[in-house]
């Protein structure tokens, strides 16, 4: 038996120290993680009613936005439910197999949506920049490649990452995390994990710094765009239709250009603890928030289903 199987034979579960120790905070956790993660399932599955609800939602924009959602429920139920059990139980432990599933699927939805606000901006951009063919350019075919390649993107780079990871052997099995996550991973690794670091910055050079240098772009040509707009409220209408986006993407990024692509410290592990915790709870229930509380469509698909429920009631 090689070592690599020898190490797996070993590692049959990790244990995972989570966020506190502490029972007290445990508890207060707990409750504030289900709220979070309430408010998450019923804002993003409303989200994707709405759009599929009313026929004005059918548009590129929207389209991205639902897949958004879709991704952001997936995000959500791969760790929450783990996160809501264990603060509750004395042993944290998550068995070897579903460790290595965690991992592969956050990674993949977490790379599919920076890829997914990459082509969010590029549909900004389009229909800011050049809204008389704005339907040629961004008629269902190309909607739909664009969605199924960020999912594709995602998907892979989260194949590589894991087995790359999975393939170390590891020492031990206590993880320094709430959920299975790379770095905290290969810091169990009892060889040379220079490699796998490399690899990790390669990732991220993929998934966060290509997506954002499209952001970068697409908004740097609209507010060139917006500017040359000679009347206030064509301004003011033209920023509207971006704001919303453009506050989800400055959100996202920012958190993680900040926490993987920043100086390392000693408060690094602590640090990847709070931007996986805004990844999986926080930034899946603001997105929709963001997104219907800013945009007068979709409050107003809110509320004609609001009347159609009336109606029949």
């Amino acid at each position: 038996m090689d070592q690599g199987n020898k190490t797996q034979a070993w590692v049959s579960e990790f244990i995972l120290l989570g966020l506190s120790r502490v029972w007290e905070i445990q508890i207060f956790l707990f409750v504030l993680i289900l709220v979070m993660y309430l408010v998450t399932i019923v804002g993003n599955v409303l989200i994707l009613f709405l759009i599929r609800l009313d026929s004005r939602l059918h548009t590129p924009m929207y389209f991205f936005l639902s897949v958004l959602s879709f991704v952001d429920l997936c995000y959500a139920n791969s760790i929450a439910p783990q996160m809501l059990v264990h603060l509750l139980s004395a042993r944290k432990t998550i068995p070897f197999l579903n460790c290595m599933i965690q991992l592969y699927v956050s990674l993949a939805l977490g790379g599919s949506e920076f890829f997914l606000l990459g082509a969010m901006a590029y549909d900004r951009y389009v229909a800011v920049c050049h809204p008389l063919h704005y339907t040629v350019i961004m008629h269902g075919g190309v909607c739909l490649g664009l969605a199924a390649g960020c999912l594709v993107g995602g998907f892979t780079n989260s194949l590589m990452e894991t087995v790359i990871t999975f393939r170390l052997p590891l020492c031990r099995n206590v993880v320094n995390h709430f959920a299975c996550e790379t770095l905290a991973v290969v810091r169990l690794a009892c060889v040379d994990t220079s490699f796998n670091l490399v690899m990790v910055a390669i990732s991220g050079f993929l998934v966060i710094m290509l997506p954002c240098s499209l952001v970068l772009f697409s908004y740097g040509r609209i507010v060139v765009a917006i500017l040359r707009i000679p009347s206030r409220q064509g301004r003011r209408k033209a920023f509207g239709t971006c704001a919303s986006h453009l506050a989800v993407v400055c959100m996202c990024f920012g958190a993680t250009i900040f926490t993987y692509l920043g100086p390392r410290s000693a408060s690094s592990e602590e640090g990847e603890k709070m931007v996986a915790l805004f990844y999986a709870l926080v930034a899946p229930m603001l997105n929709p928030l963001i997104y219907s509380l800013r945009n007068k469509e979709v409050m107003g698909a809110f509320q004609k289903a609001l009347e159609k429920l009336r109606d029949k009631g």
